[in-house]
């Protein structure tokens, strides 16, 4: 198997509101991520809340993932930032602290060209000096790649891989085949997006990049797992059980909720960096329900999870 295949555990950065990390909760996370079995580890990720972290924070976080778990999951850390001089500075932190890979998102203030784009990835990637894969997350960045871009991309030595967002259609065999028509046998599609990863791996993409399975990884290696067998039957029953979880992740978005299931869970209490608040007491108590109910019907299914 590849980096940049199977399912990728996205977690949350464990913070206070000064985005100050907190090492001992997130070595936490980690080794619970790897203990269930994923296949790797997206460090600084969305979901991890790169884009309101310091570089010292990011590199802390950093620091703590490798002596945690490095050599024994791979771990994939993003990179992203505004300009491209520090977001170099990232990868050559993650390759000095011995990353396995890259994930880039172009952020920006100003809309960017697709020049400016490609001249950005291959300036980290020179930089980074490992796999990299190109993180195209529209809703975000107010960037979409084209598929003549994403072929430019992928000559470009070291980017081997797309992260993309679901496709509006929801036809992922019709996207992936015009992605794989553009580039190599050995580039990797997956897709975010948790709610549609079911159908995307049934599909065939090649991984799914996962918020859920950051703090509940035995639960999404058992949809994972379903849906890459081709076990359509078994994946669906599966994501109906995350359903409840599903809907608040896009109702409140799945950044806000990580935070209150890593409570809910026993992890930890803590808060997204400012000025994104924390849910409602009203909300967490739903995604406490949704989480119950997740297990529930997954122990009935007689799949192993997290206790």
């Amino acid at each position: 198997m590849t980096l940049f295949q199977g399912l990728s555990a996205f977690p949350i950065t464990p913070t206070n509101q000064a985005g100050v990390v907190d090492t001992s909760a997130l070595a936490i996370i980690l080794n619970r991520i790897r203990e269930a079995g994923a296949d790797s580890i997206g460090l600084l990720g969305s979901t991890g809340g790169y884009a309101f972290l310091s570089r010292d924070q990011r590199r802390r976080a950093l620091e703590t993932t490798m002596a945690t778990v490095g050599g024994k999951i791979p771990v994939i850390v993003g990179v992203g930032a505004l300009r491209t001089d520090e977001a170099e500075a990232l990868a050559r932190d993650a390759r000095e602290a011995g990353a396995d890979g890259l994930l880039l998102a172009p952020v920006s203030y100003t809309p960017l060209t697709e020049q400016e784009v490609y001249e950005h990835y291959a300036a980290v990637t020179d930089v980074g000096q490992l796999p990299l894969c190109v993180y195209s997350n529209p809703s975000t960045t107010r960037f979409t790649f084209s598929v003549e871009l994403i072929e430019r991309l992928a000559k470009v030595r070291n980017i081997v891989a797309i992260k993309m967002p679901l496709p509006a259609d929801g036809d992922y065999s019709s996207e992936m085949a015009t992605i794989r028509r553009h580039t190599a046998s050995t580039f990797a599609t997956g897709y975010s997006g948790d709610w549609g990863a079911a159908d995307a791996l049934l599909a065939g993409a090649d991984a799914w990049y996962s918020v859920v399975a950051g703090l509940l990884p035995s639960e999404a290696l058992a949809l994972a797992r379903a849906a890459r067998s081709g076990d359509a039957e078994l994946a669906a029953r599966l994501n109906k059980a995350f359903e409840p979880l599903w809907s608040l992740f896009k109702e409140f978005g799945s950044f806000r909720v990580m935070f209150a299931v890593a409570d809910i869970i026993g992890i930890g209490a803590f808060e997204p960096p400012r000025p994104v608040l924390g849910l409602h007491p009203e909300a967490r108590a739903r995604v406490a329900e949704a989480i119950y109910g997740l297990r529930t019907a997954t122990h009935r299914l007689t799949i192993r999870m997290v206790p």
